[in-house]
């Protein structure tokens, strides 16, 4: 018996942490750039156990329109394990993560769609200015590229935010990957194949606070080190043998 069933060629993904200032004007702009493409699509998004309404209104979202998808986390795990976890249940022949606080415009996944149909596997947005951001938050960004590129096993594209188009393929290549510490940046860059990025001007967050202080901050870098470089193998190698001939 054939399935009726249209395949879904674009999944958008979008992690969500109390944005519920946000969502009205992001499903605006991201539903009016996808009815454009005239193919069939769905948006992923997944509530990372917000305190506010946002979930409300993603539920009221989902029966308004049947290709907007909720998934619902037990508590707050953190965006890239969101990000992993609708991407997971994605099921485009494209997944395009976006985050909600419009930063990264919707509209560049137009241009996105065009370098996948040119053959690339992945399609990265680079941010060419940061408006709106202090100079020290640019200042410790471009400090944590560098110092992670030096260290890290694979290079990762430097100003990249999570805006991104990556193939089927790609996706199925991530989901058998074993590692508990999601750091998607890393492994975006890590898992290869055929990679080219678009360029965009980086807008202030539309509304609301960010989630991300400086210690957060912290601790995404030191992730990001730990789950990527050979540093700490390094370290406790000859932590190893200071023991061994003691």
């Amino acid at each position: 018996m054939l399935s009726n069933q249209i395949p879904v060629k674009i999944s958008v993904v979008v992690p969500l942490y109390n944005e519920e200032e946000n969502i009205d004007v992001l499903f605006r702009r991201l539903l009016a750039v996808l009815e454009a493409l005239n193919t069939s699509y769905e948006v992923v998004c997944v509530n990372d156990g917000s305190r506010d309404n946002t979930l409300k209104n993603l539920v009221e979202y989902h029966q308004r329109y049947p290709q907007i998808k909720v998934v619902n986390l037990s508590r707050n795990f953190g965006k890239d394990i969101a990000m992993s976890a609708g991407i997971d249940y994605s099921q485009g022949m494209a997944v395009i993560p976006i985050d909600a606080d419009l930063q990264a415009p919707p509209e560049l996944i137009a241009e996105m769609i065009e370098k996948w149909q040119q053959g690339y596997d992945v399609v990265y947005a680079s941010r060419r200015v940061r408006i709106g951001e202090s100079w020290l938050k640019r200042f410790t960004a471009e400090g944590f590229y560098q110092v992670i590129n030096k260290l890290s096993r694979v290079p990762i594209p430097p100003n990249t935010g999570d805006l991104r188009l990556i193939d089927r393929r790609v996706v199925e290549s991530i989901k058998k990957m074993p590692e508990r510490q999601r750091f998607m940046k890393g492994i975006f860059a890590w898992v290869g194949y055929k990679q080219t990025s678009i360029l965009f001007d980086r807008e202030p967050r539309y509304q609301g606070q960010t989630k991300w202080n400086y210690w957060k901050l912290w601790n995404f870098a030191i992730d990001g080190i730990t789950s990527f470089s050979f540093l700490p193998l390094k370290v406790w190698t000859y932590v190893g043998f200071i023991i061994a001939f003691k």
